[in-house]
């Protein structure tokens, strides 16, 4: 593996039903997902939910990352994620559009020129949202034990 390259792993086991735990390697996190009614018991996230929270954080993350780099003072930051499912030509349920609105705590008389600046920037840096944008290419292998 070259230095431009780094790897992550997640692994998740059925618990029961559509209930799945996720191990993401860190110690003491509990995280468990679930299918919404009437297929799962809605107990947990969805896919798709975490796909919403997943691109919000990584876009709230690398606004906050840009201000604090350029010493703009942050209060809260809050971000709200709607996703909008439609059915494509099949039939099939896919995930349309995410809509994401960033909220942050911030003087714009006093920090002005870095918002503006960070406000251009950011989006750029998301690891998670442009890796979606670009398309990422997915491998899949189904093998039975």
């Amino acid at each position: 593996m070259s230095e431009d390259e780094k790897t992550f792993k997640v692994s998740m086991k059925r618990e029961n039903d559509f209930v799945f735990k996720v191990d993401f390697g860190l110690d003491g996190l509990d995280f468990k997902m679930d299918e919404p009614e009437p297929v799962g018991g809605d107990s947990g996230p969805n896919a798709s939910k975490v796909l919403a929270a997943a691109m919000g954080n990584c876009l709230t993350a690398s606004l906050l990352f840009c201000l604090n780099k350029a010493r703009a003072e942050v209060g809260g930051i809050e971000t709200k994620v709607e996703g909008k499912m439609r059915r494509n030509e099949k039939g099939r349920w896919r995930i349309a559009e995410i809509n994401i609105d960033i909220s942050p705590e911030i003087n714009t008389e006093e920090f002005g020129s870095q918002y503006e600046r960070c406000n251009k920037l950011f989006e750029d840096f998301c690891i998670v949202s442009k890796s979606i944008e670009e398309g990422i290419p997915i491998n899949v292998e189904v093998n039975p034990r």
